[in-house]
């Protein structure tokens, strides 16, 4: 297929500028070719210390490339690989060819900007993109730059600058802007920062289609001012947030949604691909069964009015999320609306609620099949790697296949494994995950002479947190008690909260440990890789570890409390020492500390009032989320970051204990104390920040080992032998708060 290849293609600069950056001196020059094929594919070769690339497009070209490091050199690139990497020359490889197995690979979820990417510079979003290239992706979900957008729409249709930027609210809270979900929060929206991601937008867009990307871009959902339309709106509600919508017969509707289209084609241009889900978790303000209709057909006149090519693309979240309201009749009434060749629907959790088999693959519109794992940033090692390919599979062979292949995570950098194994199946075929990828992923992963085992570790974790098997992974459950917000209701009913918590422990525990040990062994012999993908492995399994010795602990107090006026001398002491611990551990990797969090935002701050709304937002939506009177929302994007394990949740804890013996014998009295020091708490928090974790001479392997010798020999989570006839119970759902 080289020998057939045409010259070096328009695309192939960007090409070798990613092959570049990824190997840094040991770059040379690529070869690289554009052939065709009935199939996105393509086929590598190196001789001599040319490495040759022929390919369809040029993300098959990069994906090319990366199977060749992956395959030949031994490294793959991920979301903590240390680069450029270390490859010191090109070995020779014979032709390999690979052909994808669907058309497209999406990426991104309108929450992953808001939970990861809010503070992102240049500088993250190269790597971000150079990540997208490597791994397939061809159609990211891209929403940098787009306050610009309505910045300069509503302003051109005469509303006054300050109070746009008022609307739109604070950065932090962007995606939820453009869902719908919320306006007039957190804000205003500071001037410095509409133009810096005006122009970081337009980097984004440029670098995505130099690398043959087609971005999605957000479109209009009915979300307007009240202002701009005063009693011609409808009220909603989300977490107790109430936003406004144009009616769909309003003629100003589709206006809106064309000029929306049409002000950001003149800034960023287009692809014809716009992102709009108009009942993100709200119920239509209409209850008639044709209302969504309704509003589908004047969101696509809008859009085909700006743009004829338009393609609506459209997450099937509601459906999944409010299964009651969205019976097959109202979807199938919302879908008629739309033409199919202007569609497409993205089966958002597919690996675990998928939509596509129940509305019969949505009657043959195109769809992709996502996957979503992650809520809220959450930061659990946990996920359900064998039955997410069996998945993948099933959808691939049924009557009305996905033309693509997602990751809809509401936050990235967790979970490594799933992610990069759900998306390889864009490219590829997985049977047994054991055997067919595993081992190639942890050679990739360390790169070549690492210790055997690390493979071992990994075995040990697919058998237990990787398995979880038929098990409802969502925020509330496996971080489980260390970012629960405390209160006194599981006093009542011990029992309850015994079924929850050894629920969590679904696997042999000794073969969580066991794992944990190979990895800090395998570490051991090679203590530099530590500084890269090692590292960050380690603290994700004393993370899985701790959170379940945490929980236990818990239990332990609990159940005391049932026979006893107060808890016994050094419980609690014994308990809070699990915060300790973590926290120590996880501040010796800055992507699991909160400041590192805090100071991306606070640098795009060019003012006063600028660095306060940046603080504020990034405090906010990992602790309160909302308001201090509102909790419904807190810790749904609670992270196991040092500065927040030991500065927020510990304290909260403390407060608890403090309160435990009261709420024995006045449940009430004693939770509306602990809720007052919460909210006090709390409120601290978001005017002072987290303070500083105690700073440790030890680094992650040095303390990786010192806690496992802790916590690693013990027969249960809490230390203490079992009860006899006491052991998890699966049919619990779990951590039901």
């Amino acid at each position: 297929m080289i020998e057939d290849a045409r010259d070096t293609p328009a695309w192939g600069a960007a090409i070798d500028a990613l092959a570049r950056r990824i190997l840094g001196s040991a770059h040379r020059p690529l070869r690289l070719r554009e052939h065709e094929d009935e199939r996105r594919s393509f086929e590598y070769r190196a001789d001599g210390g040319t490495l040759t690339v022929s390919a369809t497009d040029p993300i098959a070209a990069a994906v090319g490339l990366h199977t060749y490091l992956r395959r030949v050199c031994g490294r793959s690139v991920s979301w903590d690989t240390v680069l450029p990497l270390p490859v010191s020359s090109l070995t020779d490889a014979p032709p390999t060819r690979g052909v994808a197995e669907v058309d497209r690979t999406y990426h991104l979820n309108f929450c992953t900007t808001g939970y990861t990417a809010a503070y992102w510079n240049w500088a993250d979003w190269e790597r971000e993109i150079d990540w997208m290239a490597l791994h397939g992706v061809t159609t990211p979900l891209t929403l940098t730059g787009h306050e610009a957008v309505l910045y300069d729409t509503y302003v051109r249709l005469g509303m006054d600058e300050e109070r746009v930027r008022e609307f739109i609210g604070g950065p932090g809270y962007l995606p939820w802007q453009y869902m719908g979900n919320l306006d007039h929060f957190a804000g205003p929206m500071p001037r410095s920062w509409i133009e810096g991601h005006r122009e970081l937008g337009r980097r984004v867009l440029e670098r995505q289609r130099a690398l043959g990307m087609t971005p999605v871009l957000p479109g209009f959902t009915g979300h307007v001012p009240p202002s701009l339309a005063p009693g011609r709106t409808g009220s909603r509600t989300w977490q107790g947030l109430v936003t406004h919508v144009l009616v769909p017969t309003d003629p100003l509707y589709t206006t809106l949604c064309a000029e929306i289209v049409q002000t950001q084609k003149e800034l960023f241009g287009t692809d014809h691909r716009y992102a709009i889900d108009p009942f993100i978790e709200m119920i239509p303000v209409d209850s008639d069964p044709g209302f969504p209709g309704l509003v589908a057909r004047a969101t696509i006149e809008g859009l085909t009015r700006a743009d004829p090519r338009a393609v609506w693309f459209l997450q099937t979240w509601p459906f999944s999320y409010q299964s009651d309201f969205w019976s097959p009749e109202r979807v199938e009434a919302f879908l008629d609306a739309i033409p199919d060749d202007h569609l497409h629907l993205l089966d958002l959790w597919a690996e675990y609620d998928p939509q596509w088999s129940r509305f019969h693959a949505f009657g043959g519109t195109p769809w992709t099949w996502c996957a979503l794992l992650n809520f809220g940033g959450r930061t659990d090692p946990m996920a359900d790697l064998q039955g997410a390919v069996d998945r993948i599979g099933a959808a691939k062979d049924s009557a009305h296949p996905p033309e693509g292949i997602g990751l809809s995570m509401e936050a990235t950098r967790n979970n490594p494994a799933f992610f990069e194994l759900v998306v390889d199946q864009a490219w590829t075929r997985t049977g047994r995950v054991e055997e067919e990828w595993l081992p190639d992923f942890v050679a990739q992963r360390y790169g070549p002479g690492h210790d055997p085992a690390l493979l071992e570790g990994w075995r040990g974790l697919l058998r237990t947190v990787l398995g979880a098997s038929g098990v409802r992974i969502f925020p509330e459950q496996f971080n489980g008690v260390l970012t629960l917000r405390p209160h006194y209701r599981h006093l009542e009913d011990s029992s309850a909260l015994r079924a929850e918590v050894t629920a969590l422990v679904w696997y042999p525990w000794p073969d969580l440990l066991a794992a944990w040990e190979r990895l800090v062994a395998g570490a051991e012999t090679d203590p530099l890789a530590v500084e890269g993908p090692l590292g960050h492995d380690l603290v994700d399994v004393a993370m899985a570890v701790l959170s379940r010795v945490a929980d236990h602990r818990y239990l332990e107090m609990v159940e005391h409390l049932d026979h006893h006026p107060e808890l016994p001398e050094g419980d609690l002491e014994r308990f809070l020492e699990v915060f300790d611990d973590l926290d120590a551990l996880l501040e010796t990797r800055p992507e699991y500390r909160y400041r590192t969090w805090e100071a991306k935002a606070t640098s795009w701050a060019t003012g006063t009032e600028d660095h306060r709304v940046l603080t504020d937002n990034a405090r906010r939506v990992l602790t309160v989320w909302t308001t201090l009177d509102d909790p419904r929302l807190d810790d749904y994007a609670g992270r196991l970051w040092s500065g927040l394990v030991g500065g927020y949740y510990r304290p909260r804890w403390e407060s608890w204990g403090e309160g435990a013996s009261l709420a024995v014998h006045e449940p009430d009295r004693a939770q509306a104390r602990l809720d007052d020091r919460l909210t006090e708490h709390a409120d601290r928090f978001l005017r002072r920040g987290a303070p500083l974790p105690p700073r440790s001479t030890e680094g992650t392997l040095a303390l990786s080992r010192r806690l496992l010798d802790r916590y690693g020999g013990d027969a249960t989570p809490s230390g203490r032998p079992p009860a006899e006839g006491i052991g998890p119970d699966q049919s619990a759902e779990p951590w039901s708060l």
